[in-house]
Order: structure tokens, then sequence, then C-alpha cells
């Protein structure tokens, strides 16, 4: 079995591979999704691994490039997300050869951790390679007035209000903001908003964006309840706390979801929320940081995220 880093020309058999383990329900398994996760991710492409046998692929591994920042320190991330082996070839430790493979590389090439939130049946494999859970993911919940739980027709396409020409100088601020207060976040631009969730092929999400707002929330189905995730939200120092509430609420009786959930790290403050640890567990695989920042990076508190950051897509 060879180990090799796959490019754009194995995208074909890269999805061959991913069909054949996951199906085609699981996910969208297309060229766009794949280039759009891949390739134009503003933090840049994928570390991508392919295990070949007799000239086939029979094996992916995809980490996908990120970054967080403390203070003005940047780290260089990777989230572990897209990972197959063809079902002709599993039980010959293609996951763990592959996944050890690209921490080496990592390493070589001076990047500093992985993280994600793997579900209960792929987590005791990460833990065995050196995973450490960090904690379940903290998040808000608010209840939606009754009188508006009504069902809709059905969301054909989210609206999106985007302009180039609004400036979003307000993104400076926010990021200053975070910088002030040591934690550690994702700085995000124009850019990565847009591709993030303007242009997301796999996940569609109701986006508004002005000089001095950006909101971006979809609806979620649980069981028989419907929720308004709002996974990102950032906001001028012009807009007050009561016309974002508003806003929300305005979706949130649009589409007739029973509770509305947010960051509890977010400018989102709802008198009536309870926040909790009702999300995934994050976990988190040291590449090269030092045992004292790990440690901090261990600490849930540590982190300053968005739903968005960390959701699944």
């Amino acid at each position: 079995m060879e180990i090799k880093e796959g490019t754009e020309q194995d995208i074909p058999a890269i999805l061959e591979v991913l069909r054949a383990s996951l199906g085609e329900t699981s996910s969208q398994k297309t060229e766009e999704v794949w280039r759009f996760k891949h390739v134009n991710n503003p933090f840049g492409k994928s570390l991508v691994l392919l295990a070949v046998e007799d000239g086939k692929v029979i094996g992916v591994r995809a980490f996908m490039r990120w970054k967080w920042q403390r203070g003005e320190e940047t780290f260089s991330a990777f989230r572990a997300v897209d990972t197959a082996t063809h079902p002709d070839h599993q039980g010959k430790g293609v996951f763990k050869k592959l996944t050890l493979k690209a921490l080496e590389i990592g390493k070589e090439r001076g990047d500093h951790f992985v993280f994600n939130t793997p579900n209960t049946q792929s987590k005791p494999g990460y833990l065995k390679m050196g995973w450490k859970e960090v904690d379940k993911l903290k998040t808000s919940l608010r209840p939606v007035n009754p009188f508006f739980w009504k069902s809709t027709n059905g969301i054909s396409a989210y609206p999106k209000t985007w302009n180039d020409n609004n400036g979003f100088d307000f993104l400076n601020d926010h990021k200053e903001k975070l910088v002030n207060k040591g934690e550690l976040f994702t700085p995000k631009d124009t850019a990565y908003l847009k591709w993030r969730y303007a242009k997301n092929p796999l996940q569609d999400y109701h986006v508004l964006a002005t000089s001095n707002l950006f909101l971006a929330a979809y609806v979620k189905k649980q069981g028989k309840f419907k929720e308004l995730r709002v996974s990102e939200v950032i906001k001028s120092p012009k807009i007050s706390n009561a016309v974002l509430k508003k806003e929300i609420k305005s979706w949130a009786r649009k589409y007739g979801v029973h509770f509305i959930s947010f960051s509890p790290i977010s400018d989102v403050k709802f008198l009536t929320a309870v926040s909790g640890k009702f999300g995934p567990v994050l976990t988190f695989r040291n590449i090269e940081v030092s045992e004292a920042t790990e440690n901090e990076f261990l600490n849930i508190d540590s982190w300053a995220y968005s739903l968005g950051d960390l959701e699944l897509f």
C-alpha cells in the first residue's frame, strides 16, 4: 500500500471511494462540493492523503485547513473531516495509516493542531491516536413564543442580502475586540464569510450582510421541533442588542421555529435564554504547540467560537 498526497486530478477517484464507502445519501459527493471544501477554502487547500493499491485509490483522508488566533498569535490548524475506505479494503488499518501520516506531514510543515467533533463511533479511534477531549460545546437556547409555532410552506431557498460595496469595516472592530480578550477565535473577513455562508453548496443559510451587521442562520429539525440555528453573528457597536434581537426574532417567527440556538460567547443577548453544554464533544490533537498552550486549549473557556466555527459542513 502506497500513501501519497492527493491532487485535483485525483478528485474523480476520491469521489468514487467516498460513494462506495458512505453511499450517496450521507452527504453530497460531487466535485463542486469537494472543491468548495478542499480547494476553494480561503484558509488554503486541504491536506488530502490517499491510500493506493495496485494503482487504485482505496482510501482517502482529508484535513481541512483552518486558522485560529489568540491575541496576535495565529495558529495553523486542520479540521479532521472527510474520510473513507473502500469496502473491499476495510480491516487493513487504512484510516489509521492515513491519519498518522497526515500528522507527520503537518509537523514537518509547521502546522499546530487538529480539531474536530467526532461522533461516538469514531471518537474512540481518535483517542487511541492521541486526540484529547476538550469538552461538550456550550450552546444557548431561547424558546420562541408558542403563538409563532406555525409551520411554513417549506423553505426552497433562504434569502441572502449581500452587497460588496457595503464595506464591512466593523469586522476589524470585532477582530480587535477578540484580540484583546485573549481567547482563541477564527479570524474572519469578507472572503471567509462569503465562502462559508453565502456560497456554501452543502448548507443553505439565511444571510444578512450590511455595513454594520453580519448574520447567518438556518432552520434545523430536531425531531418534532424546529430550531433556528444562528451560526454567525458579528455586529458593529452601532447596532444595539435590541435591534439584533428584533431581527433574529423576526426570522424565528417567519420560519415558525420552536427555539433559537446561538453561541453564548456571541453578541446575542437574550434574558430568557438558557446556556449549557448541549453541543457535541470538541476534540483536540496537538501537532506542534507547547505543553502549556495545549493545556490552555483543552479548556473550553479558551475558545471564543460561533456555532458556525465548529458545526459540521
